[in-house]
């Protein structure tokens, strides 16, 4: 079965967002090293523990919040942020610009999957992913077919 999906374009506040917080799951013992920081406070008491862990902590994070903004403007990724129409089998992903253009992803090269109520995200880096929002596929059908594939793949869990 192939599933064709009705286009669809991924706002770039959308992918900060999914984006942002996909790294902060990712890397969440950055919290730990922070708080190691500020536990210094202990050992010296001083507020300059804290204070510098914190600078360096806002740091880290804009760090990150400044690449996913920056991915939107760059040009090799403008086809991320065009509307898109998806052909989904078990074999692949087809992502297609028109009738002519496209590009087929391996399901080898999705790295993990996550399911929401009313969406699903592929991600294929930490700065690539896709995102299938439910109002896209044409049927309830569709939706649960792309869901089965992802579970008989080992994306997601049940």
């Amino acid at each position: 079965m192939i599933v064709k999906t009705k286009k669809y374009q991924l706002p770039t506040r959308t992918y900060i967002g999914i984006g942002f917080e996909g790294v902060l799951k990712q890397q969440w013992w950055v919290a730990l090293i922070y708080l190691a920081i500020c536990a210094g406070y202990f050992i010296i008491p001083n507020w300059w523990w804290i204070i510098g862990a914190t600078i360096a902590l806002v740091l880290y994070l804009l760090f990150w919040l400044i690449q996913f903004a920056g991915v939107t403007q760059m040009e090799q990724s403008k086809f991320m942020f065009e509307k898109l129409g998806y052909e989904i089998n078990s074999q692949q992903i087809l992502m297609k610009l028109n009738s002519k253009q496209g590009m087929p992803i391996k399901w080898d090269n999705i790295k993990r999957a996550k399911k929401g109520n009313d969406f699903m995200i592929l991600y294929l880096s930490k700065a690539q992913l896709i995102h299938l929002p439910r109002k896209i596929f044409k049927t309830e059908n569709e939706y649960k077919f792309v869901e089965t594939i992802l579970k008989r793949k080992g994306l997601i869990k049940e």
